[in-house]
């Protein structure tokens, strides 16, 4: 019995892998070994933590974040943003590459869907990039990489959710994130531009007027493609920053907002905005029988005593609370191999959160660092989300070998990136309480 946490632990983890649905299987787990450990009283119990997350305030900006980003990718912003940058830097060796960085970073900050971004510039960039010579591995690696910035670059659902977990205001996670994911952005670009130097076949410049900026009107086109998702992010983060708004009416913003650019952009009707809420709800149903199922779960693990089991674990790991951290990135690391970030989030976070926090870290430093790493969830095989959902769009000459080879640069230089932001916290810090200091 002392160790009936462990086993519960385990048998999620087998059910898992075994390919049971997450959200039964959390439930399930939660209830057999529930009724092991405190009998039928168990039952009493569970009922409040439910109530607990339905009126939980800030998780109301889930639903509205998640209909912003699927409202902007409907109102075509994504292909005007992919031409406007392609003219911008077409002509530069490696510009396309990097106009796709560039592209993923504001749809990141305009929708944080990561799904629609990568399937968007994978129908509208990859044809491009391989038209003009670019090499496989490079385009597909740039874009699926580019497709995920949306989980670290603000505002991003995964921080709401970390937020709630772990106890932290959602707009200092919000303001924190800022440069950590502008350091992706910048590793992305380097990495491109070097890699372009040394292979120059790789990504050769485009001569084609359509992406040398030299067709009529292209800096009126530029301010069209650019001020409606900048003017919608200013809106949005700007409040948040500000703090004249929460991050829940600041979600509220941000889809009201979406909604008129596409009305302005011509692209609104009674059937887009059925198939914007139907797949709302569908998202949104999905992430909160998960988390209904991850609550139930970790009532019962730390009314089990797991958190104990877990702090006697973390006294025997070397180096002190560097091994605790190093132990905790590597275990959301490798379970990024077979989860999605929605289920490591729900599953593991409210476990090594405490850990993190026993150890003194600041919570929101490590938040970010864990949203940093849950980031690359969505490009390591063989669950990787963005390579199947750029699978799915690639024309046929495009091989699933590629894609996997072409991910593999991009991943090391997200684990450079969460070694950079641990080896100076600042990077993660230093804006929340620059903010704080303001108001």
């Amino acid at each position: 019995m002392d160790y009936l946490a462990a086993w519960m632990f385990l048998t999620l983890t087998i059910l898992l892998l075994a390919g049971f649905p997450v959200a039964f299987t959390l439930l399930g787990t939660a209830l057999f070994f529930g009724l092991i450990g405190f009998g039928w009283d168990f039952f009493n119990l569970l009922p409040m933590r439910i109530w607990g997350i339905i009126t939980n305030f800030t998780l109301v900006a889930v639903p509205l974040f998640i209909f912003m980003g699927v409202m902007l990718e409907r109102s075509g912003i994504a292909s005007d943003l992919l031409k406007s940058m392609g003219m911008a830097f077409g002509k530069l060796r490696g510009g396309l590459a990097i106009s796709v960085v560039v592209v993923g970073a504001l749809l990141g900050a305009s929708t944080g869907i990561v799904g629609a971004t990568v399937v968007t510039m994978g129908l509208l960039a990859l044809p491009t990039m391989i038209e003009y010579g670019y090499k496989n591995e490079l385009s597909t690696g740039t874009i699926a990489s580019s497709g995920t910035l949306g989980q670290i670059i603000p505002p991003s659902i995964v921080l709401v959710l970390l937020g709630d977990i772990i106890g932290v205001s959602v707009g200092d996670l919000f303001i924190g994130a800022v440069i950590p994911g502008l350091i992706l952005v910048l590793l992305y670009i380097i990495y491109i531009i070097i890699i372009s130097r040394i292979y120059p076949h790789w990504a050769p410049p485009v001569k084609d007027e359509r992406f040398t900026g030299k067709r009529k009107g292209f800096l009126l086109y530029l301010l069209k493609s650019l001020v409606p998702p900048l003017t919608l992010m200013v809106a949005v983060l700007g409040s948040i920053f500000a703090g004249i708004a929460t991050p829940t009416e600041a979600a509220g913003v941000g889809a009201a907002g979406a909604t008129l650019l596409c009305i302005i952009n011509k692209r609104f009707s009674i059937k887009v905005l059925k198939t914007v809420m139907e797949t709302t709800v569908q998202l949104t149903s999905m992430v909160f029988i998960i988390l209904v199922g991850a609550a139930a779960f970790g009532l019962v693990f730390r009314g089990l005593g797991g958190d104990m089991v877990l702090r006697e674990f973390v006294t025997h790991i070397p180096f002190g609370r560097w091994g605790v951290l190093i132990t905790v990135m590597a275990v959301v690391f490798i379970a990024g191999f077979f989860l999605d970030f929605i289920e490591i989030t729900f599953i593991h976070i409210p476990v090594l959160a405490p850990l993190m926090k026993a150890a003194g870290f600041d919570p929101v430093w490590f938040a970010i660092l864990f949203a940093m790493n849950l980031q690359t969830s969505f490009l390591t095989p063989p669950f990787g989300f963005s390579l199947f959902y750029l699978k799915g769009v690639s024309p046929p000459e495009v091989s699933t070998i590629e894609i996997y080879k072409g991910i593999i640069p991009f991943v090391a230089i997200q684990l450079l990136g969460l070694f950079i932001v641990i080896c100076f916290p600042e990077t993660a810090t230093w804006l929340p309480h620059f903010f704080d200091s303001l108001r």
